[in-house]
């Protein structure tokens, strides 16, 4: 039912050099699923080889060779969505239905970026001189390490995985070692689709034993990391020593505006919705939901009906519409950060507590009034609660909303034009949706400003990272 999951280097699936295995459980059960492969430095260097032959010959394929391979991948997860899912759901979570999703979705992004790789051109530039030609080039920035997190096993790995391989990259995948066995599937699709086996390595093993290896290696070229904001600045640091190129998409703590003028059912209907998708482990969820005094009570009320309303169960159950949190820290985590928030005034308007004492499943929680000093207005819950808050006028609600170092995500509801426009205007975010939560799409731009990182893994500014800028200038004799 659940595939114990191996490395793969050089084209060969593998055990580690050292044969060391750890366990993958199940976040709805607390049982074991299965085992991974953790890898070594022998075989962290064996992958550096393959990378290296692998983009020696990868860059010298064709975009329109590179896409027609894409697409197999992609057309391979929707053949295999139903087993992808399945197994994405036992180790991650996540209910079904938004396992199958985020597999679909995945080969969306995979279908853009094949046919983006085609299109990232050069240009000419007019010559002061007669007789003297200037182009741009592009070229591949040659091996990528790419870091992924479990909150989204196959959409987090799949944007790096795609943009290094449209524009010509080799790539070193660390999968996330709470769901191996998705990112495995995935690596897969594109080996059965035609990638050749030194160009796609994937490791799992001790986080920081192989960043701190694969970063400053010279093989290596370019770094891209999502994660926490703690980590990323580490490991951005580092990258920096070794003048890599890196691109960080970190956390946030995403601000929803709500103004006296807004659809209210609609409000909640889509904040709701994403807040409490994936249990709130989405680095771009609704949290700080800043609430206009005149609606303010409605919203509070049917939000919390909600809440309420939400089924919290095994993944795999028809029913389920909210799975468990991936591990036991994060239980304390919210456990902590609720607790903090209600002894220092906040009201708990719903959930605020485990359910059961079987897996690691946590209710929808709403916190209201919440004091600013609280630890969960300033830190990341990445966790299924809402804290909602009050505003009396416009500058208010900007103020709060811009007062955190993060700028990942924002939301926005209104009927104005005019404070729609305020609102893309004076939000400080990487990301803003007014009126709905249309981000995340493989055509758009996908990064943060400020402590939530830089760079972007989506639309076409998603290959720039991949890609160096050189200009040709030639005289003709």
């Amino acid at each position: 039912m659940y595939p114990d999951t191996d490395l793969h280097i050089a084209g060969a699936w593998t055990k580690g050099s050292a044969g060391e295995t750890m366990p993958v459980l199940n976040p709805a059960t607390g049982e074991t699923l299965g085992r991974f492969a953790v890898a070594t430095i022998d075989d962290l260097d064996r992958a550096l080889d393959a990378a290296g032959r692998g983009f020696a010959a990868w860059r010298k394929v064709s975009a329109f060779e590179r896409a027609k391979i894409m697409r197999r991948a992609g057309d391979l997860l929707r053949d295999r969505v139903e087993d992808i899912a399945r197994t994405m759901t036992l180790e991650h979570g996540k209910p079904l239905a938004e396992a199958r999703i985020e597999t679909l979705a995945a080969a969306d992004v995979i279908d853009w970026f094949a046919e983006e790789g085609k299109r990232a051109y050069g240009r000419v530039i007019p010559a002061r001189a007669e007789g003297v030609q200037q182009v741009v080039l592009r070229e591949p920035v040659g091996v990528v390490a790419a870091f992924m997190p479990w909150n989204f096993p196959i959409n987090q790995a799949v944007r790096k995985i795609s943009a290094a391989l449209c524009t010509g990259c080799s790539v070193i995948l660390k999968g996330a070692e709470d769901t191996p066995a998705s990112c495995a599937a995935l690596v897969r699709a594109f080996l059965d689709a035609g990638v050749p086996g030194d160009v796609l390595s994937l490791v799992f093993g001790e986080p920081a034993a192989i960043s701190s290896y694969l970063i400053p290696h010279p093989v290596v070229a370019k770094i891209s990391f999502t994660g926490s904001t703690v980590v990323g600045k580490e490991l951005a640091a580092l990258a920096g020593r070794h003048m890599k190129r890196v691109t960080m998409e970190l956390g946030g703590h995403a601000p929803a505006l709500v103004f006296d003028d807004a659809d209210i059912g609609r409000a909640v209907q889509v904040l709701g919705a994403n807040k409490f998708r994936n249990a709130g482990q989405v680095c771009v969820a609704p949290t700080r939901f800043l609430v206009q005094d005149a609606v303010f009570d409605e919203f509070r009320d049917r939000f919390v009906d909600h809440a309420r309303g939400i089924v919290v169960g095994d993944g795999l159950a028809p029913d389920t519409t909210m799975g468990p949190l991936i591990h036991g820290r994060r239980l304390e985590a919210m456990e902590t950060l609720c607790a903090d928030a209600i002894s220092r005034g906040a009201t708990l308007a719903a959930g605020g507590q485990r359910i059961g004492n079987r897996g690691h499943f946590f209710a929808p929680t709403v916190l209201t009034e919440v004091p600013l000093d609280a630890r969960i207005m300033n830190e990341e819950p990445f966790g299924p609660v809402a804290l909602i808050q009050r505003f009396s006028d416009d500058e208010e609600a900007f103020v709060e909303a811009n007062r955190l170092p993060y700028g990942l995500a924002a939301y926005a509801y209104t009927r104005s034009t005019a404070r729609a426009a305020q609102v893309a205007a004076r939000i400080e975010s990487g990301m803003v949706g007014i009126n709905h939560h249309g981000i995340a799409f493989p055509e758009t731009p996908f990064g943060g400003v400020k402590d939530s990182g830089y760079g972007s893994e989506g639309g076409s500014e998603g290959i720039e990272g991949y890609l160096v800028t050189k200009f040709v200038t030639q005289a003709s004799i």
